[in-house]
């Protein structure tokens, strides 16, 4: 073969599917990356708009306490014996928790709410209205770039999620996509020096190959969509911060 394909057939798609246990690890991601991104989500929003305010008092401690946490990590040891103590290993908390704010998403989004002008928020306030409720219905509204920008980020993390499953993760049953792809690689390598089977005599590239479309497959299905919100919540992210 050079550029055309000698025989069309979806043999290294249907090796993945055969046995059904792809269809369970694409619920698992699934329920982890729909669950993951709302709770990340609303725990960025509810941070960065209390620190995006100066009358916050002790914000600038808590900036650097925010920063220094970027820049240095307790490891992977500490991180496991805390979610021992909580009691949460071999749960999808165990993947939701430990990023459940990224440092980086949570500055972009306090940089948006800054840039908002005041008189909105006083005006609203003139009104009647309390912090949740203009954050709720005026910021929020007025940030949808930023909103759709990091919609995108957060699923991509939490969809591709493999070494914190490999790690806290013991029940098969809870396995994510990118975990029994990976492991479905591993066997059909490993059978096919075995024996000479249908599949079997498959090459590993033409598994591996089906695996990765499988797996970026959902993301280019919801990307076009976003893609206009993604380029300006991320250039006017950079800009501003």
């Amino acid at each position: 073969m050079f550029l055309w394909p000698v025989e069309f057939n979806i043999k290294a798609f249907t090796k993945h599917f055969e046995t059904g246990l792809l269809f369970i690890a694409m619920r698992n991601t699934i329920i982890i990356t729909v669950v993951g991104t709302i709770l990340q989500m609303a725990g960025t929003t509810l941070m960065a708009y209390p620190l995006s305010k100066k009358r916050l008092r002790g914000r600038s401690v808590f900036l650097l306490m925010i920063l220094f946490t970027m820049l240095f990590g307790g490891g992977l040891i500490p991180m496991f014996l805390l979610l021992k103590n909580l009691h949460i290993l071999d749960t999808y908390w165990a993947i939701w928790l430990p990023g459940l704010i990224s440092v980086y998403n949570l500055f972009v989004m306090k940089s948006f709410f800054e840039g908002l002008p005041s008189e909105v928020e006083e005006s609203a306030k003139i009104d009647g209205a309390n912090d949740p409720m203009i954050l709720w219905k005026i910021v929020l509204l007025l940030r949808k770039p930023i909103l759709a920008a990091l919609s995108l980020f957060y699923p991509v993390g939490l969809w591709n999620v493999y070494s914190q499953a490999l790690y806290f993760l013991n029940n098969s049953n809870l396995m994510p996509l990118m975990v029994r792809l990976y492991q479905l690689i591993q066997v059909t390598s490993l059978d096919s020096l075995l024996d000479n089977s249908e599949y079997n005599l498959l090459q590993p590239e033409s598994i591996k190959a089906a695996a990765i479309v499988i797996s970026v497959f959902p993301i280019l299905c919801v990307y076009p969509f976003l893609q206009k919100y993604f380029v300006k919540g991320v250039l006017l992210g950079s800009v501003k911060g």
